[in-house]
């Protein structure tokens, strides 16, 4: 989810809190303890900032191993460390349970998203994407901002929260059948499917599609229950060549091919260059495809420039790639 909601369910979670009897005995822990919930349900994200570095770096780790395992039982350790030093009196086993229980949330509600989580590391690479949810999903964001508005008038968290998360379970069991009715009209118009991406967009009831079937990739959007196809793509195996084998080593491309699950490829040649280019079929908008990655390489296959990541225009990208060192 976006930070926006992430920092609502973290102060939802600490209105919780205040019904544990340890927690609302001592304002120190109280305050410790919503201290602790914001920052365990930001925590996860932290790997952020891997995009100061260069986007290959950012997609290849964004929500990997910050979101495992492993990170899930060590980010409550690290803040409670940290908070403590502020709040030396707190009660650091219940700022523990609630700033773990924050942790938990962040990681799972992402699993519901199209990007997905690496949530089952170091057992499984597996990016788990269950695709029902978008990034900011509006309607999640302006229930737990109702309820934490109602909170502060003075309710009762216990009915207050409770409800909003009855709610929101309600909520997340609809998109699931949303989505499930969208996947059998695919089926029926697409007999010989093989794969199907659907993927939550801003709007409610529209979905972007990106369909694989034994010949072709389908691009279009689901509105309602209707199926809209927008473009359709053959599919071409990628060839055995050595520009193909030395763009594949580039980290900007790499990066790619490990987070796209589905994509079309292009070489062209120019007089002083060949450029390769795989563009993702997830994420059209208005006609244009905006997560690509390009890699130029001169004749004697040394790669000049790469980039990854997301561009609206193919002026943009141009612009993008010139600016690039050479």
């Amino acid at each position: 989810m976006d930070t926006g909601t992430h920092i609502a369910m973290g102060i939802a979670i600490g209105a919780l809190a205040t019904l544990d009897p340890v927690v609302a005995a001592s304002s120190v822990t109280t305050e410790a303890v919503m201290i602790g919930v914001i920052a365990g349900s930001l925590a996860p994200d932290l790997d952020t900032i891997l995009k100061l570095k260069n986007n290959a770096h950012y997609i290849r780790n964004h929500r990997g191993i910050t979101h495992s395992i492993p990170a899930v039982a060590l980010w409550p350790l690290l803040i409670i460390v940290i908070v403590s030093l502020f709040f030396p009196n707190a009660n650091l086993f219940h700022l523990w349970i609630w700033t773990f229980a924050a942790v938990i949330i962040h990681v799972f509600v992402d699993v519901f998203n199209a990007y997905g989580t690496q949530a089952l590391r170091p057992f499984t690479d597996k990016w788990i994407a269950l695709g029902v949810i978008n990034t900011f999903d509006y309607f999640i964001f302006a229930v737990h901002v109702v309820a934490i508005l109602i909170w502060f008038l003075g309710m009762s968290p216990g009915p207050t929260f409770i409800t909003m998360y009855s709610i929101i379970a309600l909520y997340y069991v609809w998109r699931f059948y949303m989505r499930h009715q969208i996947a059998k009209k695919i089926r029926q118009k697409f007999p010989d499917v093989v794969k199907m991406n659907i993927s939550p967009t801003i709007r409610f009831t529209h979905w972007h599609l990106a369909i694989t079937t034994k010949e072709n990739f389908h691009v279009g959007r689901a509105v309602g229950q209707k199926i809209f196809i927008y473009d359709t793509f053959k599919k071409i195996p990628i060839p055995e060549s050595d520009v193909i084998d030395v763009a594949k080593r580039d980290e900007n491309l790499a990066a790619f091919l490990s987070f796209s699950p589905i994509y079309r490829w292009e070489v062209d040649e120019y007089s002083d260059h060949i450029e390769v280019r795989f563009i993702d079929l997830r994420y059209r908008s208005k006609d244009y495809y905006p997560f690509v990655a390009v890699v130029q390489l001169d004749y004697d296959l040394n790669i000049i420039c790469s980039y990854t990541g997301w561009i609206f225009s193919e002026k943009k990208l141009r612009k993008k790639l010139d600016y690039l060192p050479h």
